[in-house]
C-alpha cells in the first residue's frame, strides 16, 4: 500500500480540516498518481473533497468508525478491515487525514511527500519520516517554485 501527503517544513499537513497552502503543481500531481486506484481518506478529509463527493476515477473508500454509510464510499470501520479491502486493488493510496495516516502507516512500505518548504499553523501533523530508521528518501521525482514557495515531490521508502 502507498500513501500520498504534502506536508510542510514541520511536517505539518493542515489546518481546521484543511491545506492552509495549497500548490497546484501538487494537486496535479496528486490527481495523476492516484488516477485509476483506490484511495483511503477518513471522514474529515471526505468533507473538505469538492463537493464532498467521491474523487472521480478513483474507488473511493472511507475509514471511520462513526458512519456505516456514505453515498459513493465503501465504508472500512477499522485499519485492519482497509488494508484487506486495499488487496483487492491494483493499487492503493491512503490520502489522509491525520488519524488515517496514522493508523494506515504501518500497511504502507511507498509514500510519496510533496514538501512545501514552507511553515504555517497546523493543528494536523504527518509523521516525520526523516526520523524514523524504518523509513528513506529514495528519490527526488521533481522540484520547483510556485507563488514564490520551493517544492519538492519526493518519493520515500520502507526500508
Amino acid at each position: 500500500m502507498e500513501l500520498i501527503v504534502a506536508v510542510y517544513d514541520d511536517w505539518g499537513i493542515g489546518c481546521c480540516g484543511t491545506q492552509p497552502i495549497a500548490l497546484s503543481a501538487d494537486r496535479k500531481f496528486f490527481r495523476e498518481t492516484t488516477k485509476g486506484a483506490m484511495v483511503i481518506a477518513g471522514r474529515k478529509t471526505i468533507g473538505d473533497f469538492p463537493g464532498k463527493k467521491p474523487l472521480p476515477g478513483r474507488v473511493n473508500v472511507a475509514l471511520t468508525r462513526t458512519m456505516q454509510e456514505i453515498p459513493g464510499f465503501t465504508v472500512c470501520t477499522s485499519p485492519e478491515a482497509a488494508a484487506e479491502l486495499a488487496k483487492t486493488a491494483q493499487r492503493c493510496f491512503v490520502i489522509g487525514g491525520g488519524s488515517v495516516y496514522r493508523q494506515m502507516l504501518p500497511y504502507c512500505d511507498t509514500a510519496y511527500i510533496t514538501k512545501v518548504h514552507t511553515t504555517v499553523g497546523c493543528d494536523t501533523y504527518f509523521p516525520n519520516l526523516d526520523e524514523m530508521e524504518d523509513w528513506y528518501m529514495a528519490e527526488t521525482l521533481l522540484s520547483g517554485e510556485e507563488d514564490g514557495i520551493a517544492y519538492e515531490m519526493l518519493l520515500y521508502r520502507r526500508k
